[in-house]
């Protein structure tokens, strides 16, 4: 029992990480939360949809067709966030902190409205690009889909680290996450390396749409809020803005939840507040997070 919940919890956890990763990178640089990253994901997943509708021998089932569709909504989703960043948040840079907010909350609200209005109102059936297949594993039964979403979400967060850590775009982004003004006095390209950041953001974001589709096995126009709060509350848990701190958020939170619903009596019913009453007893003895460190306000 314990294995079997630890291995849901794991493919969970997995998703969680990889949205909680598009939250902490524009975190880290503009201290601002992008509320409308919650549906970036989902239109992420809507493309993936749309392209095995349309052009159905692009996606043909197995790896190809997962790799197909993972790219493609990580470029759909990256540039959504781009374009988000250039006309909702760039005007609003300088201004009080909470207007962005608000923006971010409008983007949300705008694209989830357009995908129910304009896509559709109920859930849709999303494409079984890898065939479903039962392991046993110590006991615990393990599908296909499961060790896909894992090794995927997985792949995806190291890459991410060697982008961030070795490469000379990494180390801007991380220039600008220190001292956004400063890195522009050295001759970073502070406008050009923000849209970037949301570019990977967005394309994490686009990623884990597909994993949860892959997971879930159906998707619709609301289905980004619940998993963007958790992934935002995961953020929070491992420290916000710190990359390690989010994919350990993501991890905590998936396991908690699952083990909740396993272990507790109606644990389904209670997982939902089990998880956000951690994080305020979390946030109560380090409010940084686990991981997190005190850094000075940005200006």
């Amino acid at each position: 029992m314990f294995l079997q919940q630890l291995v849901n919890g794991l493919t969970l956890g997995s998703i969680y990480s990889l949205i909680a990763l598009g939250y902490t990178l524009v975190y880290g640089i503009l201290v601002m939360i992008n509320f409308a990253h919650s549906e970036v994901l989902m239109v992420g997943s809507f493309v993936a949809l749309a392209v095995f509708r349309f052009a159905p021998a692009i996606l043909p089932q197995g790896p190809v067709g997962l790799i197909v569709a993972l790219v493609l909504s990580m470029a759909g989703a990256g540039v959504l966030n781009v374009v988000i960043e250039r006309f909702a948040y760039r005007p609003l840079r300088h201004a009080q902190k909470l207007a962005p907010l608000i923006s971010s909350i409008g983007v949300s609200i705008v694209l989830q409205n357009a995908v129910f209005l304009w896509v559709s109102t109920q859930s849709e059936s999303f494409p079984e690009l890898i065939a479903a297949t039962q392991f046993s594993i110590g006991g615990a039964g393990v599908s296909s889909l499961q060790l896909v979403c894992m090794a995927s979400a997985i792949g995806l967060m190291m890459g991410l680290h060697f982008f961030i850590e070795h490469t000379k775009v990494g180390k801007a982004m991380r220039a600008c996450s220190d001292d956004l003004e400063t890195a522009g006095l050295m001759g970073i390209d502070s406008s050009r390396i923000i849209a970037l950041t949301f570019l990977v953001g967005g394309a994490l974001g686009g990623a884990a749409g597909v994993l949860y589709g892959l997971n879930y096995g159906s998707i619709k126009y609301n289905l980004g809020f619940l998993p963007g709060v958790k992934a935002f509350t995961a953020a929070v848990l491992g420290g916000i803005g710190n990359i390690r701190g989010a994919v350990l958020g993501g991890f905590i939170l998936g396991i908690m939840e699952v083990m909740a619903a396993g272990y507790i009596p109606r644990g389904s019913d209670w997982k939902d507040v089990i998880a956000f009453s951690v994080l305020i007893f979390v946030l109560l003895l380090r409010p940084s997070g686990i991981l997190g460190e005190k850094i000075a306000e940005k200006v």
